[in-house]
């Protein structure tokens, strides 16, 4: 079929027309650049101005193979038609109303939709936010009422968000956070993956820097509400959590009771192959946090806890804004999505990218090659040759991003075809080659 025909998500890889970046993507750009914050961190210059699928047509008209997803955001892929319809829809009946202060049905649909989908079952309760950061807040709040500790531990590695409360849980770059102290306090932070050896040289599942050091000399327990994880660090470099660390975290709240938050803001909504990473583990949280791929890209986040633990009253926590109709209806039919088969087949492409880019494995530059689903990462020996990678990739017309000190991430949509999936790892192992050839 000639490709001026095809449709545009029917493509198994890119379509250049024009070096990357083309005249009226470099003009984008320069505008762009003009009037925005320059606090934002472009990666590369990418324009894109539609999307289908796995795929997105920039401004130039070049087609490009799409394995960021929106930084793991477009879980249905661009413009899902089943996504399309509920937003035209909902948005045709009601635009928005404050469900802080009114009850918008499509808002109490979906919050019982995700406490049935949840650990908890329909036990749990659900506020819902604009965006992960905002679910991470909320949550940072209620855990310190909720407990009536004022201390809080995270990882080093992770990231949360950039407001005030998650940038201060956030241990990934210290450029998040310079200038901009003080930060909250009671915020510890440990190592990620952390475990001890007994005595007798047997494996610890007890994290042993919390035990050994942070509550040895820096906290009692008893001060900690709450402990905060990724199932999966993410900007911190896509790091799979050890199933037995994670377990250890659980059994070591349960006996100090604290809260332990799943932060699956990333993880969440099919991207592990389940729809909760948490659910490959085997370990069920107190809160879990959810955004980014919930509403196939529309602002929306969710705190979902254990009934129990939900019990501030009202007026303690709000949002004008949080749970907008419009997104809550994407959500409803993201969910049917995910749980009609994306999550399954993130589970089948992502086993198919792993074992297509385990040729890399070998390559002296590569350190290695992990992922759950469809969150993968492939790292380098060095931040250098990491960005070289990236940067070589979309000259190719595939849309990767850095994540973590060297580490390139794979997170493309959940719609993503077998054909696109070999298509993107050849290119992402033709980058490498290219990179490493003009290295030596």
């Amino acid at each position: 079929m000639n490709d001026q025909v095809r449709r545009l998500g029917d493509h198994s890889g890119p379509v250049l027309r024009t070096p990357l970046p083309g005249p009226r993507a470099r003009r984008a750009v320069s505008e762009d650049e003009r009037v925005t914050s320059p606090s934002l961190p472009r990666a590369y210059p990418c324009v894109p101005v539609r999307g289908e699928g796995c795929l997105i047509e920039d401004a130039d008209g070049n087609v490009l193979l799409d394995f960021n997803a929106g930084i793991a955001t477009n879980s249905t892929g661009h413009a899902h038609p089943r996504v399309v319809a509920a937003v035209q829809e909902q948005a045709a009946r009601l635009l928005h109303y404050c469900s802080s202060d009114f009850y918008v049905p499509v808002y109490a649909e979906l919050c019982a939709r995700l406490a049935r989908l949840s650990p908890f079952g329909e036990d749990a309760r659900v506020f819902l936010g604009n965006s992960g950061t905002e679910a991470v807040e909320a949550a940072l709040k209620l855990a310190r009422r909720h407990t009536g500790r004022p201390n809080v531990v995270s990882f080093l590695g992770s990231f949360h968000g950039r407001t005030y409360g998650s940038v201060s849980v956030t241990g990934s770059k210290h450029a998040y956070r310079d200038g901009f102290g003080p930060l909250l306090p009671g915020v510890f932070h440990a190592p990620y993956n952390d475990t001890f050896t007994l005595g007798d040289g047997t494996p610890s599942t007890v994290p042993g820097y919390l035990e050994d050091v942070l509550f040895a000399r820096l906290t009692a327990p008893d001060q900690v509400a709450a402990i905060l994880v990724e199932p999966v660090l993410g900007e911190g470099g896509y790091v799979p959590a050890d199933p037995d660390w994670l377990r250890g975290l659980r059994e070591l709240c349960d006996r100090h009771g604290i809260l332990l938050i799943a932060d699956e803001v990333q993880t969440g909504c099919g991207r592990t192959g389940a729809f909760w990473a948490c659910d490959r583990y085997g370990v069920t949280p107190d809160i879990l946090l959810a955004g980014k791929g919930l509403a196939s890209g529309l602002p929306l986040s969710a705190m979902i806890a254990r009934g129990s633990v939900m019990d501030w009253p009202a007026g303690a926590h709000g949002s004008t804004f949080g749970g907008n109709p419009v997104s809550c209806a994407a959500a409803l039919a993201t969910t049917d999505l995910v749980t009609g088969s994306l999550a399954e087949n993130a589970l089948k492409q992502g086993a198919f990218l792993l074992d297509r880019l385990g040729r890399l494995a070998d390559e002296p530059d590569v350190e290695s090659v992990t992922g759950l689903g469809l969150m993968i990462g492939i790292t380098f020996t060095s931040a250098r040759f990491a960005s070289r990678v990236e940067a070589a990739c979309f000259r190719r017309g595939l849309l990767v991003l850095q994540a973590g000190d060297r580490t390139v991430r794979v997170s493309p949509p959940l719609v993503l075809r077998e054909d696109q999936a070999a298509t993107g790892a050849d290119l992402l192992i033709e980058a490498v080659a290219e990179c490493a050839a003009t290295t030596r």
